[in-house]
């Protein structure tokens, strides 16, 4: 029975960020017609956007999904999340961007992605096949932006931005049908927490976490995946339209970012549970230096263009299982929505930067070049931070009274 419910809650998961993350990385194909169709500038886009990237990275949500349960948050963020593109299709303005994009589905993706849904699978699986099921709930995340954005892009083109977001209304509230397959209450109210893992309380571990060097760095790190994603996820459609690339061909090199994902965060979820995952995320931060720059060296053609797709997108949510892994590894599960929902604030303030200095930066001088530079350097940055991180289990108060609980 315990093995059933725990495999409805990863098979759940895996769907809610399917939906949740492939309708969230089609709004970049959104930029160019809203904008124009408005008459407003990129940097309002971007900005609208830049606020969503901030709120979706609100620990929040996950501080009650770790008191309370999911259940009840992933109802909220899907009704949140479809009347958010309700409203920018109603009100056609920049104030429904900000409310509607910004805002609302800002919320709601703190509500119905990774943070929550991971903290769930964390309390039902055992502590050896975390990496491995986190990098297959990634994975789900990734096939929805491969599997959504092509169909996003042909309700842009069939029915206006307006009549795609009224559609993507109607998918997005799946979430809170799904998130009532979800228990009622955590696994720490319903006494299901496994007694190796501690049972300090949340006020402690936040404090053992802020002065925790490994914690920090993890932090510190996060904030540049943060800023790579959002920024190519948001721009890079419209930078290859700039270079003379159509629009199906910009919408198939993101959408294969999506698919390189899911054998990414297979790969490096499955060698998380056998290797350092410090040492993984270094390798993958600089191998994204490497893809990053050659992007840029290299002529743009549709060639190109697709093969950055594909070569981006396997290294692209391939941090979530290393990082959360990483998170749980050393502090355990019973607040990882909590610890890892603050990691991944600092995940969505880099998304700030890259999204609205893209606008800002493209706005001033007519081109991303700038910001394709900085992401390289602090990819470069983001491999050496890595490297020092202490990962080893800090010591948790433990009662061993108390039963265990876990697959």
């Amino acid at each position: 029975m315990r093995d059933r419910k725990a495999l409805l809650i990863v098979i759940f998961s895996g769907l809610i960020v399917l939906i949740s993350m492939g309708v969230r990385q089609s709004l970049g194909l959104f930029l160019a017609p809203i904008t124009g169709d408005l008459g407003i500038g990129r940097e309002s886009f971007s900005l609208a956007m830049a606020l969503h990237n901030l709120l979706f990275g609100l620990p929040l949500l996950g501080i009650l999904a770790d008191r309370y349960g999911a259940r009840w948050i992933l109802v909220l963020g899907g009704l949140f999340y479809g009347a958010g593109f309700l409203i920018v299709s109603a009100l056609g303005s920049p104030g429904g961007l900000f409310l509607g994009i910004g805002v609302l589905t800002g919320l709601a993706l703190s509500g119905s992605s990774y943070v929550v849904v991971l903290g769930a699978v964390a309390q039902v699986i055992a502590p050896a096949r975390r990496s491995t099921v986190f990098g297959m709930v990634t994975a789900a995340g990734s096939f929805g932006m491969f599997a959504l954005i092509p169909g996003a892009q042909w309700l842009l083109e069939r029915y206006s931005w307006q009549g795609a977001f009224v559609a993507l209304a109607g998918l997005v509230g799946l979430i809170s049908l799904l998130g009532l397959g979800f228990p009622v209450r955590s696994a720490k109210r319903a006494g299901r927490v496994d007694a190796s893992e501690g049972f300090d309380s949340l006020a402690v571990v936040l404090s053992k976490a802020r002065t925790h060097s490994g914690y920090l760095l993890l932090v510190a790190g996060f904030f540049v995946c943060g800023f790579h994603v959002a920024f190519i996820a948001t721009h890079m459609p419209a930078f290859l339209t700039d270079n003379g690339i159509s629009g199906p061909v910009s919408a198939t090199a993101l959408s294969l970012i999506g698919i390189f994902n899911i054998f990414g965060s297979l790969a490096f979820g499955r060698l998380g549970d056998r290797y350092r995952k410090k040492y993984l995320l270094s390798l993958l931060y600089g191998l994204r230096a490497v893809v990053l720059s050659l992007f840029l060296l290299l002529p743009l053609t549709n060639t190109t263009a697709i093969l950055f797709g594909g070569a981006i997108g396997f290294l692209w949510l391939a941090t979530v299982p290393l990082t959360s892994g990483t998170v749980a590894q050393i502090f355990g599960s019973r607040y990882l929505s909590t610890l890892y929902g603050i990691v991944f604030l600092s995940h969505q303030i880099g998304a700030f930067f890259g999204v609205w200095l893209g606008g800002r930066i493209y706005d001033s001088t007519g081109s991303y070049t700038i910001v394709w530079l900085a992401a390289i350097a602090l990819s470069v940055i983001a491999t050496l931070i890595h490297l020092p991180i202490t990962d080893q289990p800090y010591a948790r108060t433990l009662q061993p009274q108390v039963a265990a609980e876990t697959v």
